[in-house]
């Protein structure tokens, strides 16, 4: 079934929108802002759900920051957030090892990533090496002769990582081969993600040399995982009947809600274009509603 294409300044669409969605899920980047450029109308569309009382929820694939300095964006483009409605991978990812793996007291997570992963591991209690330490973030050539296998390393972590080099893909790589039972984890598996002057590789290129390496892919905690959705759902009630996932990207944000049982609205500010959606090429992953932008919705108070 093909989408509703919503119209620039179509005030009775975007009404029927608000009357039949309670629950509002947004992605962030490309939907929200881009880099530190806010959308146009963002801010004041979100102003305008909250006075109709609709649950607003952020989710984000964004590992590189924990929930707490994430919401310091929010803070710094001037949109209101609370750290309880912020769901990102790298949350997802420590829920799902504390409280779906339980992994032991004694056992420890390879972090390929940055501090936000670090900061999330650590608010649920659990113990890692990697991420940002110095000794893994050098240019260095890695000699598997001076390598001391930690054996109590369980999970290998793999998020966006910006210093991302061969020491920790040798590191994560003799985890996973040679801790039995050492499980292989990514926050997300975006291929890209936007930047305000464009696209760069995102956390799924970071990892793709690893499972290229190993022949087998990681299991992703992130959009479009069911697991990110349960995260939400533990902490959030609503009715999925009456949810709404906005997203700019078809195969995480639209396959998430889809997956989770809840509609999409899919905007084109961010990665997907038009032509992905409408076409010879179009994609088999087709959103229910599609808008240029989320500011659009600002014409339903008018």
């Amino acid at each position: 079934m093909p989408p509703t294409f919503l119209e620039k300044g179509a005030r009775d669409q975007y009404q029927a929108l608000l009357e039949k969605y309670d629950t509002w899920l947004f992605d962030c980047d490309g939907v929200l802002w881009n880099g530190d450029r806010p959308v146009d109308g963002a801010k004041e569309v979100l102003e305008m759900l909250r006075r109709k009382n609709k649950l607003i929820v952020f989710v984000t694939n964004n590992a590189t920051k924990s929930r707490k300095n994430y919401k310091k964006k929010f803070d710094k483009l001037g949109i209101d957030a609370a750290v309880d409605e912020i769901f990102g991978s790298a949350y997802a990812a420590a829920v799902y090892i504390s409280s779906v793996m339980k992994l032991p007291k004694d056992k420890k997570v390879y972090v390929i990533g940055m501090s936000g992963i670090e900061e999330e591991l650590r608010e649920e209690g659990i113990a890692f090496i990697g991420g940002t330490d110095p000794a893994d973030n050098t240019l260095e050539p890695f000699s598997l002769a001076d390598f001391t296998l930690d054996p109590s390393v369980a999970v290998v972590l793999c998020g966006l990582d910006t210093s991302i080099n061969y020491t920790k893909l040798s590191k994560g790589f003799q985890y996973l081969t040679r801790n039995e039972g050492c499980v292989f984890l990514a926050t997300n598996e975006d291929s890209t993600y936007p930047d305000s002057s464009g696209l760069l590789p995102g956390a799924g290129s970071v990892s793709a040399p690893l499972r290229f390496a190993l022949g087998r892919d990681p299991l992703s905690t992130g959009k479009p995982s069911k697991t990110m959705l349960d995260c939400v759902r533990a902490k959030h009630d609503f009715d999925p009947t009456r949810t709404i996932m906005v997203g700019d990207r078809l195969n995480t944000d639209i396959l998430f809600g889809q997956e989770g049982g809840v509609s999409t609205l899919l905007v084109l500010t961010g990665i997907t274009k038009l032509a992905e959606v409408t076409g010879p090429n179009a994609s088999d992953i087709v959103p229910e509603y599609v808008s240029e932008s989320v500011g659009d919705l600002a014409v339903a108070e008018g």
